[in-house]
Formats: structure tokens, sequence, C-alpha cells
């Protein structure tokens, strides 16, 4: 076949297919055409979640009818002002994303500079078919409808309108976090959605779009090494998501998803969460324009640095400094009336010691005083005379007590086990969870009262397409509103769960998942979700009944070795060792 020139349509379509996938990639690139034009107010309006419709109106700075046709036309730009690629200001500057769009929908655009009449022009998938006068306020509004209409290669490969509106909506929220100057609204369907002023804080502004909650749970970031700043909001270790989709990544005021600085915060949060968890961040890195190329990609959502050890030391380093000034804060702290609720161990009185120990000369324990202490160390105790059993037939041992209410202390035959209470009994509800699907589906008990769960309208959305499923666990949800979830029953297996932190991780869950897969074909991420909020906690104390009784079904159930993300959730210290500690061997 012979090397031929390809018509300008066909050229059209290609450079659409690398700039605009699917409505939330090409109201990106209108926003940020929008936000190029100086614009302070950006108002977006969607229609069954992009896929029909798409509107973009901004009060910046217009364009005239000549740079109207033009800003049409492939490599025009007005965002370069002379042929230093590597110098470029501002979000965009290939001049194609107009062209593109318009090659595979149909674009209206309506502009009008201050002081000068406004001018509209129509193209319907690369083709002009109106233009002519048009009312409007100084500024650009732009519409796009019917996206991939012509093309159904590629329509057949949009997800559900729900899927696009959550797509759209987290490209303006993204693109809203980086300026905090710009006053934006979206909505959907008639129904306003996202509304945020102009001139707030750039905390103000991550919290208003992310989590209300992380204003309070949160360190500032105010970094700065040779011409890298390094600014933003860090959530505490201890506020934490199910999945990474709550890290905010800012280059230069560009939003990107960078593994390079992924990696760094998964490195600056390294031994202070755990591994299955995800820290909530919004980082804005500001460096010289030489020093990061920004046009490795076409969607610009990439980025390469020019010294990458730098960047990544800038924001290992920003990111624990500024969390080790957090100090003991932690997520929750206890309430006034919780704090009261603490009394003081009263003092055991000085009982005589049984006359059958032996009386040392210098006196023992109990008859010692000093001038430090009023009164000796005590603690709760229970008696437990089960002599340790065969280790054939019970590897585990006997319990013997309980250690920072968290580790289970046995005696085996030939050891000293310890057993982490609640990686341990996590990995025994899942193991209940699956056996009771594979018979049909899970019992379920009902809340005395339902309880509201406000989440976003995305992830609200998600968890109502899932429901029917979801019943198959147990957890039966409604709808309660835009924003908000009712729970009437939780798996019975959970016992006293939490339902509103077990329904924000799932909903975190199913964010992650692929639509076409089932819950039961991701039964193992959904029932380990479940099982992790049903599982006995870390701090809870528990009887030599309660111990020993963990014990045997650790030892029945299969796979028990590990918790579901993979941790020990038993280890043996052998006899010898023991007696090695004591010099004995």
């Amino acid at each position: 076949m012979s090397i031929r020139r390809l018509p300008e349509h066909l050229v059209n379509r290609i450079a659409a297919g690398e700039v605009v996938e699917r409505p939330a990639s090409a109201l990106k690139e209108l926003v940020e055409n929008a936000l190029d034009a100086g614009a302070s107010r950006i108002a977006v309006t969607l229609a069954e979640g992009g896929l029909s419709r798409v509107e973009v109106a901004d009060d910046g700075c217009g364009m005239t009818p000549p740079e109207l046709a033009m800003a049409l036309e492939r490599h025009c730009t007005s965002k370069l002002p002379d042929e230093r690629i590597e110098a470029v200001e501002t979000l965009g500057f290939r001049g194609e994303a107009l062209p593109s769009i318009a090659s595979v929908a149909r674009l209206t655009i309506e502009s009008r500079p201050a002081g000068a009449d406004g001018w509209r022009r129509v193209v319907d998938n690369g083709t002009v078919v109106a233009e002519g006068p048009a009312a409007l306020p100084p500024g650009t509004r732009i519409v796009m409808e019917e996206l991939f209409a012509r093309v159904p290669a590629r329509r057949k490969f949009l997800r559900s309108a729900r899927s696009e509106y959550a797509a759209c909506l987290d490209a303006v929220r993204r693109l809203a976090m980086a300026r905090p100057d710009v006053a934006f609204s979206v909505e959907h369907d008639g129904r306003r959605v996202l509304t945020v002023a102009a001139a707030e804080s750039r905390p103000q502004r991550v919290a208003a779009l992310t989590d209300r909650a992380l204003a309070d749970n949160a360190v500032t970031i105010d970094w700065v090494r040779d011409d890298l700043v390094l600014g933003g909001v860090a959530g505490l270790p201890t506020f934490h998501r199910g999945v990474a989709d709550h890290q905010y990544l800012f280059v230069n005021g560009r939003p990107v998803k960078d593994r390079l600085l992924i990696g760094a915060i998964r490195g600056a949060y390294a031994e202070m969460m755990p591994r299955d968890r995800h820290a909530v961040v919004a980082l804005f890195l500001d460096l010289p324009s030489t020093e990061v190329d920004v046009n490795v990609h076409p969607a610009k959502t990439e980025v390469r640095f020019r010294d990458p050890a730098l960047v990544r030391g800038l924001i290992v380093s920003g990111l624990r400094r500024a969390l080790d000034g957090a100090g003991h804060r932690v997520v929750q702290r206890p309430t006034e009336a919780a704090l009261g609720m603490w009394q003081p161990e009263p003092a055991i009185p000085n009982t005589p010691h049984p006359a059958s120990w032996p009386s040392p000369v210098q006196g023992s324990v109990f008859e010692r005083r000093t001038d430090f202490f009023t009164a000796l160390p005590q603690a709760r105790a229970e008696p437990a005379w089960a002599p340790p059993p065969e280790t054939a037939t019970h590897p585990l041992g006997v319990a013997r007590g309980q250690v920072a209410k968290t580790y289970v202390v046995a005696e085996a035959e030939d050891g000293l086990v310890l057993v982490d209470q609640h990686a341990a009994h996590e990995r025994l509800v899942l193991e209940r969870m699956r056996a009771a699907l594979a018979g049909g589906r899970i019992a379920a008990q009902a809340l005395l009262l339902p309880e509201v769960v406000e989440l976003d309208e995305a992830a609200c959305d998600r968890l109502e397409a899932r429901a029917p499923e979801l019943a198959e666990f147990g957890l039966e949800l409604e709808r309660f509103g835009v924003h908000a979830m009712l729970v009437r029953t939780t798996p019975a297996l959970l016992g006293q769960a939490d339902p509103k932190g077990l329904v924000t991780d799932l909903a975190d869950e199913l964010g992650a998942f692929d639509e076409a897969l089932s819950l039961r074909e991701r039964l193992d991420h959904v029932a380990a979700t479940m099982a992790c909020h049903g599982s006995v906690r870390a701090g809870r104390t528990l009887s030599v009944a309660e111990m020993n009784a963990l014990l045997r079904e650790m030892e029945a159930t299969p796979h028990s070795g590990q918790c579901n993300h993979g941790r020990p959730t038993w280890v043996k210290l052998q006899m010898a060792d023991v007696e090695k500690l004591f010099g004995r061997r």
C-alpha cells in the first residue's frame, strides 16, 4: 500500500481520539480554555452525564469573529507568545481541543469581547452549519452535543450516564481545586450539584470539594527547596480512605496523575497507616517551567521532571515535616462526657500476704515503701488454670492473658503464642461470609433505627446501582435524597458493625471496580471490607473464655494464619528461644 495524505476530517478524528476520550475529557479542555481566558466565574451544565450535552459558560476575555473562526482550526492558539514551547504558562497550548471536539460532536461557540458585539458559530462533526450574531454577556459560551453520535465505534465504549457524570464532576472538582480564586458551579439535569465561591483560601476550597471533615483533620503544607515550592493540605495518618481516588496532585496549577508523585506520597506515609489504606491529600507543586515537561501526553495529565529525585525528596520531606508537627493529633478525640466517665481505680488495701509465702530477709515487695508511690501498679486479672494442650491437636495453645488490649498471649506445649486479635477475627469473619454466600445469601439483621449515611452524589449513585447485589451480602440500602443513603440492615455476621464506616468504605471500593463485574466476582474485596468492620477491634478487652474461643476457631478455619490484607495473625516464640533469652541454654 502506497503512502497517502489523510483527509482533514480524518486527521481531526484521529486527533480527537488522543484528546477526547469521553465527555469528561472534552469538559476538561473547555474549562481549561475558560481559565486561560481569565474567567472569574465558570458555569458548567450537563445533561445525561454529558453524553447528550455539555455547556461551559465563562466571563473571560471573549473572542472576535475572526478569532472565533481561527480557534476552530488545528494548531491555532493564543497561548504561545513565541516559539518556546518549554516556556508555556497556560493549561493548554496545542490548539487541538476545539477542532478535535468539533470533528466528533455538534459544537456551538458564542463569544463576545467586552465592548463589542457577540458572534456565534456552529460546527457539526467538522462541518460549519451556521454562524451569525449572538446575544450574550461578555465572555464565551460553548455547547457540545451528541458526542461520538456519528462515530459508533467510539460511542459504544462510553459508560453509563452515571459513570460519565461522576467523571465530569471529578474533572471540574480538580480544576476548581487548583483555582480557589475562581467561582465554579455545576448543574446536572436541571439540578445544582456543585457551587464554590471565589476568593476562598486553599484549605477551604480543598475541604469544600473533598470532605468537610478534612478541615479539622489535616495539616497545612508549606515547604520550599531551591526554586521548588510545595503547598497544600494533607490528611492525618488516621484520616484515610480505602482507595487512592482522594489524592489530588497539581503541578504549576495543572491537575496531573503522576506515578512519581503518588509514590512519594506513599513513601511519606509509610509506617504510619495500614498498607491497604490511602492518604487524603491535595498537593500543589510550583517550579520553573524549564524544570518540567508538560507536553508528554496529549491530554497533559502526565508530566516529566528534569530532576525526579529532587521532586520526590521535596514531597517526602515536606509531608513528613508537616505530619511530625501534628504531634499526637488523631481524627477522633473523645468527647468531654466520655472523658468524664473514666475514674481512677481505687487502691487495694494493703492485705497481708499468705503465711505460706517465704519471707526474705529484706522483706517482700508488699512490705516495702517508697516516697515515690502511693499505690502499687494494679491490673485486671482472671484465673486461667487450664494446662497447655497438646501441640498436635491445638497448636495455638491456651490463653494466658492480653497485652495492650490488642494481642492475646497464649501458652502452647512448645512455646509462647502471640495473636493479633483484630487481624485474626477479621479473617474468621471473612471465611464465615464466604461460607454463607456459597450457601445462598448472608443473613441480615435489621437496625432498630435505620441510619442515614451522608456521601457525595457519585458515591450514592454507585451504591444505589449495586443495592440488589449488596442485599445478598445482608446490607440493605435505600437512596435518601441526593447526598445520603439509608441503611436498614447489616450483615448478621458482623455483629455490632459501624454502618457509616462500612458504607463509606464500600462506596470507595465500588468506585475502583469495573462496572462489568458483579460483586460476587469481586467477593474477596467486598467481603474483606465488610469483615474488617465486623471484627473484634484492637483495644477491646477480652475475657479468658473469649480468647480461648478465638484460638479454637482459628485452629479450625482455613487461611487463618494471615488477615485479609496479608499480615500475619499470630507468631510463636519457641520454648527453646525463651530459655535462651533467660540464659538457660
